[in-house]
């Protein structure tokens, strides 16, 4: 009875999934919400059930002999051992790539890396926090779960937990008293680029919920101001949030419109543009993205990039930084990007790029690069 009920809510979910719009994690999240019936290991099963199945939908079709309905690739992964594909399958196929992501990473780093790059992708994003140092430290975090939870320091951010196993984070009394929050290790590591003074102005331009501002707040102690500004209000409203819980004190929310953007042109000492992008980086957490890019969408986002960081070096004062960030593994989107700048705007390299990779139970895929806005135009 539990594997037909699991199955019956498996296939429900995902012919549900194909008919919408919204990303995986969000979909998956609504349909548990509304299937408040499910319990916490049903819920473990669909979640891990259902994003292998979409990593690994090429492999499954190839497998089948042709695209097939969920059900059929469901058997299909019952009965297949990684481990052991023949060698007739293609190596983009092998690692669960599309045609166009296994194409632009060939493009970047050359088909091995791309096959590398690919496989880690493909597996399950780790469970990683930034511990709030504004209101506690990592080894306080860490000393308080030791006999609770399987958790130990992340290898490269500071403030860094990474959990070994799936555990409801936000049921935690430490999430609700602001003391931690969800965040990937990369995410962590670039907002660990943007280093302001005491009393200095950041300008969080694409600031989405805040996320990196929140990082960023106790290098700051309080002393300065942190401006976010989105496109989305909707947004900025769980950044206030937020901001509220870690208690950050000098967050200011611009959206759209709003009167206090023009006083700012000029007059930052840091601007952080995280533009959209591919999200090419964090396909271990939204697989399903990487079957719907393509040529033209990355197109499109080249040109929004460009513009965004026009706009965004608009508020940077003379002398001061903006950094460029995406969570894309692309050059396109990266490097050559960096090529543009330097040549179109008044900025230098104030040092060289970070590129990070995906690691297995590492960080997801990032880039970022801190420029200086010329003082002489």
């Amino acid at each position: 009875m539990a594997e037909k009920f699991r199955e019956t809510h498996l296939f429900a979910f995902l012919h549900q999934f194909d008919q919408g719009t919204k990303p995986l994690d969000v979909a998956f999240s609504n349909y548990l919400k509304a299937h408040k019936s499910i319990g916490a290991h049903d819920r473990r099963f669909l979640g891990d059930t259902a994003y292998a199945l979409m990593r690994w939908r090429s492999l499954l079709d190839h497998l089948l002999g042709q695209e097939s309905i969920w059900e059929k690739r469901y058997e299909q992964w019952r009965r297949t051992d990684l481990s052991v594909l023949p060698q007739s399958v293609p190596p983009r196929i092998q690692c669960g790539a599309s045609p166009w992501l296994f194409q632009e990473l060939s493009n970047s780093y050359g088909e091995t890396k791309a096959v590398e790059l690919c496989r880690i992708l493909n597996e399950p994003a780790p469970l990683t926090i930034r511990v709030n140092l504004l209101k506690t430290s990592r080894d306080t975090l860490l000393s308080r779960w030791k006999d609770l939870y399987d958790a130990e320091p992340c290898s490269h951010s500071k403030a860094g937990i990474r959990f070994r196993h799936r555990i409801a984070l936000t049921t935690f009394p430490e999430f609700k008293e602001g003391l931690f929050e969800i965040q990937d290790e990369g995410s962590q590591l670039v907002a660990d680029l943007v280093r302001p003074e005491k009393g200095e102005q950041l300008l969080d331009y694409c600031s989405g919920s805040g996320g990196k501002s929140l990082a960023i707040a106790p290098t700051m102690a309080g002393r300065g101001q942190i401006y976010l500004h989105d496109i989305r209000p909707l947004i900025l409203h769980e950044a206030r949030r937020r901001c509220r819980r870690a208690g950050v004190q000098n967050a200011q929310f611009l959206p759209p419109g709003h009167p206090r953007l023009d006083s700012l042109k000029n007059k930052m000492d840091w601007v952080l543009a995280d533009v959209p992008c591919s999200g090419s980086g964090t396909y271990r957490r939204n697989p399903d993205m990487k079957w719907k890019g393509s040529e033209e969408m990355m197109e499109r986002l080249i040109r929004e990039q460009r513009e965004i960081f026009g706009l965004a070096l608009s508020y940077v004062r003379p002398g001061g930084k903006i950094v460029y960030a995406t969570c894309s593994l692309f050059k396109r989107e990266n490097e050559q990007q960096i090529e543009f700048f330097l040549k179109t705007f008044p900025v230098e390299l104030a040092s060289a790029p970070l590129s990070i990779y995906p690691e297995p139970s590492g960080p997801d895929g990032f880039f970022c690069a801190l420029f200086c806005k010329q003082t002489k135009i």
